[in-house]
């Protein structure tokens, strides 16, 4: 973990409690944020709605996670390595852990379901405090970023999942199904989970070693028992009985003249 690293956590963890106290009191982002909902965005841009359909499946946790998990799993194959599903495993852990976590907590219901115009709708019953679709944006398109293995990649790849994250969570405002505060604590809940990724390093290391010495001793075992299991004698001496000499056609027997019984072959 380099000082820099440091420094955007301990920023990213200021600006996530910063955002959950503006909630909790009520404040001018509350305000803000029945705004932008009372404003009705896709009510105002209708032609949008049918590509922004599709566009925020691009931060649903399933869709992507098989997508990028195929990825990663042709690279771990390739480099022969763990490493890059171990960590979106954890990634993705860490995502559902402290995510789920304060949805539950705080209970926030969604614009589509407010009760009361300028209230914060906090421990209603709800789950949508932060956004569950621009966390997951941030954090399964960024480990791409946080994986790549050169500096050009990384470049590219960070803007590449800044814009989408951006893009998914700005999606969800304008289809109404979360508040403009839901959406910048999700920025935040997804960027403290890749920047707190170094830490499980050491942990997915010990995890690869394990998996991999399980895999070897399962293999020695497979080969063990192929070497212990009889071949079987080959016979030797004539035809098997019932068959024709040179061919693999049982004998049959049929009807001759004078009722004698010879054998015969089909085809």
């Amino acid at each position: 973990m380099t000082r820099t690293r440091l420094a955007l956590f301990g920023g990213t963890s200021a600006f996530y409690l910063a955002i959950v106290v503006a909630v909790l009191l009520s404040t001018w982002l509350v305000t803000l944020d029945w705004k932008i909902m009372l404003f009705r965005p896709y009510q105002q841009w209708p032609e949008l709605h049918a590509f922004l359909d599709y566009y925020v499946v691009l931060g649903q946790r399933g869709p992507t996670a098989v997508m990028v998990a195929a990825w990663l799993g042709w690279r771990s194959w390739r480099q022969h390595t763990l490493r890059p599903l171990l960590c979106l495993g954890a990634a993705l852990l860490l995502l559902n852990v402290s995510v789920g976590s304060v949805k539950l907590g705080l209970g926030r219901l969604g614009p589509h379901y407010a009760t009361q115009v300028g209230s914060a709708e906090l421990f209603a019953g709800g789950d949508i405090f932060p956004s569950g679709h621009t966390a997951n944006a941030v954090v399964t398109w960024g480990i791409l970023a946080y994986l790549a293995t050169t500096p050009r990649a990384r470049r590219y790849l960070s803007a590449l999942s800044a814009v989408v994250a951006l893009g998914v969570g700005l999606t969800t405002v304008y289809l109404g199904t979360h508040w403009l505060s839901d959406v910048l604590l999700g920025w935040a809940a997804g960027l403290l989970v890749l920047l707190a990724l170094p830490w499980c390093e050491p942990v997915l290391a010990v995890a690869e070693s394990w998996i991999l010495a399980v895999r070897d001793r399962v293999r020695e075992r497979l080969r063990d028992r192929r070497r212990l299991v009889p071949s079987l004698p080959v016979a030797s001496g004539g035809p098997r009985p019932g068959f024709f000499p040179g061919t693999e056609e049982p004998v049959r027997e049929t009807v001759g003249v004078a009722g004698r019984r010879t054998p015969a072959t089909g085809g």
